[in-house]
């Protein structure tokens, strides 16, 4: 399975005012760890991809979350991202951020390939082979 790593360091603006990451700012780090595992897996940005595939986003259907150690201003942190699970058009997304080496927040999204039919709507479509091979 392919994992994609990458370093995020807290902002001031991820903190609650008792000075630790306030919880919705994992969910965005979260979600650009997406994007970024899929950039690296495709070889290209997912404004590329909307460009060359019958493909209008992944957007989130379900996440859940534990938080085991707070994170705070200043700290860098690695988030590992890998895909879990392929169905027919969903897929999960497992991520796991680790302070110093001690996992902080693991979290896992469910996604749904989608694309927009002619009237605009968004709906939910198979993911190519071979989107999925890149994965392997």
């Amino acid at each position: 399975m392919l994992i994609n790593s990458r370093t995020v360091r807290i902002q001031w603006g991820d903190c609650d005012p008792a000075g630790i990451v306030f919880f919705p700012r994992y969910f965005a780090i979260f979600d650009d760890s997406t994007a970024m595992l899929f950039e690296r897996a495709l070889g290209m940005t997912k404004f590329e991809l909307m460009q060359r595939q019958k493909f209008s986003g992944f957007p989130l259907v379900d996440i859940r979350a534990r938080f085991l150690i707070p994170s705070r201003f200043g700290d860098d942190v690695v988030v590992e991202s890998g895909v879990s699970e392929f169905r027919r058009s969903s897929f999960d997304v497992r991520h796991r951020l680790r302070k110093a080496e001690k996992l902080a927040v693991e979290c896992l999204e469910t996604r749904v390939w989608t694309f927009k039919d002619a009237d605009g709507r968004i709906k939910g479509v198979p993911i190519p082979e071979e989107i999925r091979a890149k994965f392997a």
